[in-house]
């Protein structure tokens, strides 16, 4: 599946790299803690997380991660943005929970499948 099959979904709001929602999703990956993701997340892996700040572009860039949903209605600071954009990162916001944003992607996955 692609990045924006889940727009609607999760109400995501896309904040970064728009031309990215076409990336297929390889899998789904869901922690707050970047040296578990840097260990255990697998390149196409879309990123659930409620961290916002910068190292979150270093790490998704450096895993080849399809992207990284941000939950919890947080807001993206600015300069976590602009290095998004520059390292062509999709970054989306959503108000849903971390639960809840995985659930509703595992069953959209499990639907393909």
């Amino acid at each position: 599946m692609k990045l924006s099959d889940f727009v609607g979904e999760l109400s995501l709001e896309v904040k970064t790299c728009k031309e990215g929602l076409e990336r297929e999703i390889t899998g789904v990956y869901v922690s707050d803690l970047l040296s578990d993701v840097m260990a255990n997340s697998r390149a196409g892996d879309i990123w659930i997380t409620l961290q916002t700040h910068l190292n979150i572009v270093a790490v998704a860039g450096m895993k080849n991660l399809a992207g990284i949903i941000i939950v919890g209605g947080r807001k993206l600071p600015e300069d976590t943005r602009q290095k998004a954009e520059a390292e062509k990162i999709p970054i989306m916001t959503t108000p849903l929970p971390a639960f809840e944003a995985a659930g509703r992607m595992y069953q959209k996955l499990k639907q393909q499948e």
